[in-house]
């Protein structure tokens, strides 16, 4: 992280993971499983906590629910017509997230506490030494980054098999059936541009399918190659670092951020009315953000499609904010010049001639 020259720096409490994780790839994997434990949790919480105040009788949509939504896409609840049949899957599925933040915790204190802090430590030829990192090594982190690929390609692998084998929920038909995706590649290219208007679960299971090829042919890519010629300038020799790769991935949230939201406002075949509420009005007041066109609802009330979109956006923006804060000090700027300047203009003063 940028330290200005100063090889002693140290940080405040609420900036701790710069100083414990930066440069200690061991504690950096605990912190990764320690956020997954905290990830499943808040899931399994949500779930039980949403699955108490579901009401059969009322839409789903406008009961401001979030998660049950989602459970209800991919087929799950006895879903029919809006209508969940079997809550005890949802149950399930809860009380498994619970549990299973319970193992990850535990594995996130196993590797801070008992596992070496940086994966060097161990033996070259180990598996775990070959996932060391130094920031500044375009070649360790394409390696790294080439299983993050796969990781998320065997995500789309699922997704897609799920639909296929077992169903996904289809709003137009009221029912959940089984999906076969359409690998069709013009469509996907064309829907580059219109992907908002996506109204086929064929089409969107095809761009699920395709990104699982692309995202395993280009994880395979990054762990078998290295860095081609000398790494230089032009490569990024002088800005490659642990703030830099902190920016780019703020960058890469916040724009998954946006995107959710705006096919969230207003697609209809992964978002159905019948789950999350109507469509979306767009507002620009203060901030951007978006209203519920739903006369129905109670005056302090909000479909879960309004909750999912401005939580998506406004943490989207947070994200953006931070790509912007930490790529300047990747490339060097120093924020606390800002400080000084104000300081400087109560004391500067004009002489006159």
């Amino acid at each position: 992280m940028q330290t200005y020259g100063d090889p002693n720096v140290s940080y405040a409490w609420y900036a701790a993971n710069a100083g414990a994780v930066t440069n200690k790839s061991g504690r950096f994997i605990s912190s990764h499983i320690a956020h997954t434990g905290l990830i499943c949790f808040g899931a399994g919480a949500n779930t039980l906590f949403e699955l108490a105040r579901y009401n059969p009788d009322l839409p789903m949509g406008s009961q401001g629910l979030v998660v049950l939504p989602h459970l209800a896409g991919i087929g799950l609840g006895g879903i029919s017509n809006g209508v969940f049949t079997d809550t005890y899957q949802l149950l399930v599925v809860a009380i498994l997230h619970l549990i299973l933040s319970g193992v990850y915790g535990g594995g996130g204190m196993l590797h801070a506490f008992r596992y070496e802090e940086k994966l060097e430590s161990y033996p070259a030829t180990s598996r775990a030494n070959k996932f060391k990192f130094d920031w500044n090594d375009p070649d360790r982190l394409t390696f790294i980054l080439g299983h993050h690929l796969l990781f998320l390609a065997a995500g789309n692998i699922q997704f897609v098999e799920w639909a296929k084998w077992h169903g996904i929920y289809d709003s137009a038909a009221g029912v959940v059936r089984q999906v076969e995706y359409n690998l069709d590649l013009g469509m996907i290219w064309n829907h580059q541009f219109d992907f908002l208007s996506i109204s086929s679960l064929e089409d969107i299971m095809g761009g699920h399918a395709f990104l699982a090829f692309f995202m395993s042919a280009g994880g395979i890519f990054h762990i078998l190659t290295k860095n081609y010629g000398e790494y230089n300038s032009f490569k990024g020799a002088d800005l490659l670092s642990a703030e830099f790769v902190l920016s780019t991935s703020l960058a890469g949230a916040a724009y998954t951020a946006f995107v959710a939201a705006l096919w969230c406002a207003s697609n209809t075949t992964i978002y159905p009315v019948d789950l999350y509420g109507d469509v979306l009005q767009f507002k620009l007041g203060v901030a951007p953000y978006w209203v519920d066109t739903d006369t129905s609802l109670a005056a302090d009330a909000h479909t879960g499609r309004a909750w999912l979109t401005n939580v998506h956006f406004y943490i989207g923006f947070v994200y953006l904010q931070g790509h912007f804060w930490h790529g300047l000090r990747a490339l060097g700027f120093d924020f606390r010049s800002i400080g000084k300047l104000f300081d400087n203009l109560e004391t500067s003063q004009i002489k006159l001639d």
